[in-house]
């Protein structure tokens, strides 16, 4: 294994690190059969290995436009935004949740050259793709589960997870695994849907999930979620029909 993925194989809770690696796709694979991803068309979607090919370069902004509008932040503003958010230094232990192809853990990468960023997500063709597209030397990818996150608690500095709570089967657990595994002092960063409409998000969240696999978020709910677990400086900007939200670890 590589250095980096050593390193990230350390993080690892004793009981989930496997005494024979699988990582000879270039990412630590800790799902095997398993598959977290769920059934809806959207979530299958993300399986799929054209999607991965045109995720960043394409679906992404693509996606980010219908979400945020013409005037929403853009790639590079998003990935500005999630920097800031974070507040990196160039030794930060850094988890992306739901990393894809990467996009984002290659310029965490960039920021925290002297620390480690771990990518994780559960679909195989999009690590494929981040493991090609990636030449930094402090980057492990790992498959797993986000609601069971492997490692142990307060092993990062940051945790990311952005465009992707809205497809996580158990949101919620995923943010209590978030929670979980930042270091004392330790910041998040959400990217997620926000519901706007005239229609409470109670009516319209279960029919747009019914027929794309996709949660609307109410205003409240990821900010509230995360106050409940104790963060604090939780704060939110809602552009379009997304929001971003961030928050601090208490000491």
């Amino acid at each position: 294994m590589s250095g980096a993925l050593e390193q990230a194989r350390l993080l690892l809770e004793p009981a989930r690190r496997p005494p024979l690696p699988h990582v000879e796709n270039g990412y630590l694979d800790l799902l095997g059969e398993q598959d977290p991803t769920g059934a809806h068309p959207g979530q299958r979607l993300m399986l799929s290995g054209a999607l991965a090919a045109i995720y960043e370069r394409l679906w992404r902004p693509l996606g980010g436009r219908l979400f945020m509008g013409a005037m929403g932040p853009g790639a590079r503003g998003e990935r500005r935004i999630a920097l800031r958010m974070l507040g990196l230094s160039p030794n930060s232990m850094v988890l992306d949740v739901a990393c894809g192809p990467g996009n984002f853990t290659r310029e965490f990468a960039r920021v925290a050259d002297r620390g480690l960023v771990v990518g994780l997500d559960a679909s195989e063709t999009m690590l494929a793709v981040a493991v090609r597209e990636t030449e930094a030397g402090n980057v492990a990818y790992v498959r797993g589960d986000a609601c069971a996150l492997p490692f142990r608690d307060r092993s990062f500095d940051a945790v990311c997870c952005f465009a992707a709570l809205y497809l996580i089967e158990r949101p919620m657990a995923a943010i209590e695994e978030i929670v979980r595994v930042l270091a004392p002092g330790g910041r998040v960063a959400l990217l997620s849907s926000c519901g706007r409409g005239p229609l409470p998000v109670g009516l319209t969240s279960p029919l747009v999930r019914a027929v794309s696999g996709v949660r609307v978020f109410g205003r409240d709910e990821l900010t509230g979620a995360l106050g409940d677990l104790g963060m604090l400086e939780i704060e939110q900007k809602v552009v379009g029909l997304a929001q971003f939200v961030s928050a601090r670890k208490p000491l």
